[in-house]
């Protein structure tokens, strides 16, 4: 058995951030992760590199980015834990740049004042090697290890370890042996459970095979479940953060994570394959592709749009879905009018014609409310249906991450169901729930849940020791 002031399983933004802040702080420190190389797989290697929180300049007020954390979530959000990630924020964004990490400021754009450098290209397709993202993280495992920090490659962890009710380490199998990490302290940093078919079907989706992972796809619970097994309280685990895409991703690579479809998605419509809406696209394109996820067959909808759409909402996302689905090699379903458009979907064309009317009237008249179901208009504003040629794109849901997860305190100190903490677990970044989520799957910013998280866990665990 090998003893450690702190154990890190999964070595993300979360388990880095947290495991140099540790060795900074005189502790002891191993680092348990399952991928292999300098470059193994994980979200945040993946991600587009932007900082932010509820869509928010992380160096805003904290008070400010509280209230848009609770607004982002319909008040969801976890107060102590929201508030945690809030007051944390610009101290843990000053803490990676002093660590090496480097920055651009993209455009007026106010949440991505802080883009991490060198940023992804406008491409569609995963494009991470050598981006800012991949860069980071390369940048504090090299930190890390010149700390005297110890990283177990190709590690699998199978349980924690208790003693009297405190969590006093990991057990895992490393490089084909089975290894005990006696800890003062644990942390599960090991992402979501969204490479879990069983647990996506059991909480997300009846058909999780036809779910898209977006990201790495290596994060299938572990933490969760073990922490569950110490008497960790969870929040619902029904939500994720992801975005609409293409079924055509399922085949080709091109088209995931980028580019998606919810700009075409909110400024249209998402109708069934009986030719009738399915969902408020007011709500947006995470809440859309929940709701998709939801479905009996997660693989029976279109997205619906015009040219004006295609022209306007189409271009303006950073990888935006025009041009880049065409350069791509996405299969559109076009026509010159909706009644053959309808024939090429295959979809009951009374119906769908109906829809469309009833729509572009509601749209015309300022009655999207009186929709069935009802269309809001706050967050994303409806256009007409009415300008050939018109377009159908069949969708799927992408999963980044889980968003619900293991409940923690203010110090990322994990919640023992029934009232406390459990003594020596903390947990941060995507195995974290109560931040994110709801019913509505509000989405407040994973990079920063998991610097800020990571940081907190860091700091509480060496603060114990003095």
């Amino acid at each position: 058995m090998q003893s450690f002031d702190l154990v890190i399983l999964g070595g993300g933004l979360a388990g880095l951030t947290a495991g140099n802040r540790a060795l900074e702080l005189g502790l002891s420190v191993a680092l348990v992760e399952q991928g292999e190389g300098a470059q193994y797989p994980c979200n945040s290697r993946f991600s587009g590199g932007i900082l932010h929180l509820a869509f928010q300049d992380v160096k805003d007020a904290p008070d400010s980015l509280r209230r848009a954390m609770s607004d982002a979530t319909y008040g969801f959000a976890d107060a102590d834990a929201a508030g945690a990630l809030a007051d944390g924020a610009a101290r843990a964004v000053d803490w990676l740049q002093k660590e090496g990490a480097k920055f651009i400021r993209v455009g007026a754009v106010v949440w991505q004042r802080w883009v991490l450098a060198p940023p992804r290209p406008i491409t569609p397709g995963l494009d991470w090697n050598g981006r800012g993202p991949d860069v980071t993280l390369r940048t504090l495992m090299d930190n890390f290890k010149r700390r005297g920090g110890q990283v177990f490659h190709g590690s699998v962890a199978t349980g924690l370890m208790e003693r009297d009710g405190v969590c006093v380490g990991l057990k895992a199998v490393s490089q084909g042996k089975e290894v005990a990490f006696d800890g003062g302290a644990v942390l599960v940093a090991d992402g979501g459970f969204q490479a879990n078919l069983e647990l996506l079907g059991q909480n997300i989706s009846p058909q999780p095979e036809k779910i898209l992972q977006r990201g790495a796809g290596n994060a299938r619970g572990a933490g969760l479940r073990m922490a569950q097994a110490l008497g960790a309280d969870v929040s619902d685990l029904s939500t994720f953060y992801g975005h609409l895409l293409v079924q055509d991703a399922f085949s080709n690579p091109k088209l995931w994570p980028y580019p998606q479809l919810d700009e075409l998605a909110t400024a249209g419509m998402v109708v069934n394959k009986s030719g009738e809406r399915v969902a408020d696209e007011g709500m947006g394109g995470v809440n859309l592709a929940n709701q998709i996820a939801r479905r009996k067959d997660p693989h029976d909808c279109f997205v619906v749009f015009d040219d004006a759409i295609w022209k306007t909402a189409g271009t303006v996302h950073r990888i935006p879905a025009n041009p880049n689905l065409v350069r791509a090699g996405a299969k559109f379903i076009s026509a010159a009018t909706l009644e053959a458009l309808a024939e090429l979907m295959k979809v009951p064309q009374d119906a769908f014609l109906r829809t469309i009317t009833s729509y572009n009237e509601a749209v015309g008249a300022g009655k999207t409310a009186e929709l069935n179901p009802p269309r809001t208009t706050a967050k994303h504003a409806p256009m007409k249906i009415a300008q050939g040629p018109f377009h159908a794109l069949p969708v799927c849901s992408g999963v980044t991450h889980t968003t619900g997860g293991i409940l923690i305190d203010k110090h990322a100190r994990v919640r023992r169901k029934g009232g406390g903490t459990v003594p020596g677990l903390y947990a941060a970044g995507s195995a974290v729930g109560g931040i994110e989520g709801g019913p509505q799957a509000g989405y407040v910013g994973g990079l920063m849940k998991a610097l800020v998280l990571g940081m907190l866990a860091a700091e509480h665990v060496a603060a114990q020791g003095r």
